[in-house]
């Protein structure tokens, strides 16, 4: 017989009385003075557990069962019942219990009824056995699905971009740099000021891990249309805010003969449907997070799904900024990019709802963005959410072979390093444009959580790489 999960053995649709093999952890455990212990079971695949009765009648009742704690491992063969108490429809009565793994109660750091999400990152390992953070990976996997689904009706085509690239897409120079020469001998050798010769590296040139697979998108999207990206990003930034890592997942939608309405528009059905998925198929982690972690995470989601996202260019939101009587750590100015407090300002206080700012100044955006005819913006645009900020950053891409030329020039960067992605422009050119999301910020989103540790399985962060 199969094993059944406990997913399905919770909302069983059989008839009662059946046989039913289930696997799974220990979450609680309590034993009666008349002989029966009740077994609180739990295999992941649901955020609830399911009730085992066993009695003294089984034989490893004595030496096994009554020895059990949180924790312990254990194979259940029985009979499906109805439950008699509330919560579930199901119970199980136990004909046998294998025991796979034992767990010592006195060393076992997850049996506290509170521990700190900071100490649970110092044990990684075993923190997807909370409640929390089960739930967030039912979440987590949730979205992954929900992202697949969205491009895919849509006819995007999903592509690998490389983790391993020689081109810096946002320009910041904050990467990690992959090589197979030797430090040590290279630092023995180098006059100051002097540069290795990447020659004789792996690659032949300098290379790093990918910031962005944005660029490389863009060759296939300006061949096959619409294409989306879903990959590990890397930024060696050392910071330790609860909104960066080292190591995050993007994904990154680019749509051929698309300018920047076109782009709003698929960035705020993306953000419509992710939510809509979550409620939808994750009801019971949801009802987690609601009444442990946020109490107005499900009024959060509902009116992102249900209004409309406000649009505004980068001028009016200055502009409404600088007349409200909010005291802002940072004075809004034209020019400057705008911080987190005065995102939520405009998502929280203001409108109350997601929003999207556009037209950029072209002097804080990256080289690629489409220039407007003033001269002075790019059709940059970002989304906004409530209690997150920015979710999702995009653009129309430069399309124009001389403007996109000069703007490398301008920036001081080598245009010999971008000959492959001019000739995008130089080669049947097409007005596109695509956006980029945080994977890990949208987890953020639909959970509740505050720290972006805590939303990613293993964090890497300065310092910090154990796992």
């Amino acid at each position: 017989m199969k094993r059944t999960m406990i997913k399905e053995a919770r909302n069983w649709q059989g008839a009662f009385g059946s046989d039913i093999i289930i696997n799974g952890w220990i979450r609680t455990k309590r034993d009666s003075k008349g002989g029966f212990s009740f077994l609180e079971i739990n295999d992941g695949s649901c955020f609830g557990n399911i009730q085992v009765v066993a009695d003294n009648k089984l034989e490893n009742y004595e030496t096994e069962i009554l020895k059990l704690f949180p924790g312990a491992s254990v194979r259940v063969e029985g009979k499906i019942v109805e439950s008699q108490g509330k919560g579930q429809k199901a119970e199980i009565l136990a004909q046998k219990i294998k025991v796979f793994g034992t767990c010592d109660v006195n060393t076992y750091p997850i049996q506290k009824q509170k521990i700190s999400f900071e100490t649970l990152r110092e044990i990684a390992h075993l923190r997807p056995r909370t409640n929390t953070f089960g739930a967030m990976a039912r979440v987590r996997n949730e979205l992954i699905r929900a992202t697949h689904e969205f491009f895919q009706t849509r006819g995007f085509l999903n592509v690998h971009t490389p983790i391993i690239t020689g081109s810096d897409c946002e320009g910041a120079g904050q990467m990690f740099q992959v090589t197979t020469l030797d430090p040590l001998k290279i630092a023995k050798h180098l006059k100051p000021n002097e540069v290795p010769d990447y020659k004789e590296d792996f690659f032949g040139k300098k290379t790093h891990l990918t910031v962005s697979g944005q660029l490389e998108g863009e060759t296939y999207a300006c061949a096959l249309g619409n294409i989306y990206t879903f990959g590990p990003t890397f930024r060696a930034e050392n910071s330790n805010t609860t909104r960066h890592l080292a190591e995050f997942w993007m994904i990154e939608p680019e749509m051929a003969f698309a300018d920047i309405l076109d782009d709003m528009e698929l960035a705020e059905s993306y953000l419509k449907h992710l939510c809509s998925s979550v409620i939808k198929n994750c009801s019971e982690d949801m009802a987690f997070f609601q009444e442990r972690i946020d109490k107005d995470i499900l009024v959060t989601l509902q009116n992102i799904i249900e209004n409309d996202f406000v649009r505004i260019t980068y001028t009016e939101a200055v502009e409404i900024l600088q007349k409200s009587d909010k005291k802002f750590d940072f004075t809004p100015q034209w020019g400057s990019d705008l911080q987190t407090e005065h995102e939520r300002y405009l998502t929280e206080e203001k409108f109350k709802k997601p929003v999207i700012i556009y037209n950029y100044p072209k002097a804080i955006k990256s080289f690629y963005m489409k220039q407007n005819d003033d001269g002075k913006t790019v059709a940059a645009m970002d989304v906004l959410v409530p209690k997150i900020g920015e979710i999702i950053g995009g653009s129309q891409r430069e399309d124009d072979l001389e403007k996109i030329s000069q703007r490398i020039t301008e920036l001081g960067m080598d245009i010999k390093d971008y000959w492959w992605y001019l000739d995008l422009r130089k080669y049947g050119t097409v007005p596109h444009a695509g956006f980029g999301l945080g994977f890990e910020r949208a987890v953020l989103l639909c959970t509740g959580m505050t720290n972006i540790r805590d939303v990613i399985p293993f964090p890497r962060t300065p310092r910090n790489a154990e796992f």
